[in-house]
């Protein structure tokens, strides 16, 4: 009975892990900023879905075909995650725990 490292088995996985080895470009947006979006189709949960230089951003509540300012809430390695903004325009100020699509 050998025991080798390294060859079939389990132990190692590869690099599929945790993501090492992997570099992400920096993303073409901030949390608490706003953006003009157009949304462009659905998720499965029901969330539109808006592109930034090919980064998603889910907006819940969206349509696809609504045009509308997007306050980004959360931003991870493959996706951002934003709220209507409401009809006060671009302000920069950060709100959390904010309702979204409530705002009139």
């Amino acid at each position: 009975m050998s025991y080798r490292r390294g060859s079939g088995g389990g132990g190692f996985r590869g690099g599929y892990g945790r993501g090492e080895g992997r570099s992400f470009p920096p993303k073409p947006v901030e949390v608490g900023k706003v953006y003009d979006l157009e949304v462009t189709d659905t998720s499965r949960r029901g969330e539109g879905v808006a592109k930034v230089e090919g980064l998603v951003v889910f907006i819940p509540g969206a349509k696809p075909g609504q045009k509308l300012k997007v306050r980004i809430t959360r931003v991870s390695q493959r996706f951002a995650i934003g709220e209507p903004a409401g009809a006060g325009g671009a302000e920069e100020t950060e709100e959390t725990g904010v309702k979204s699509a409530e705002d009139e």
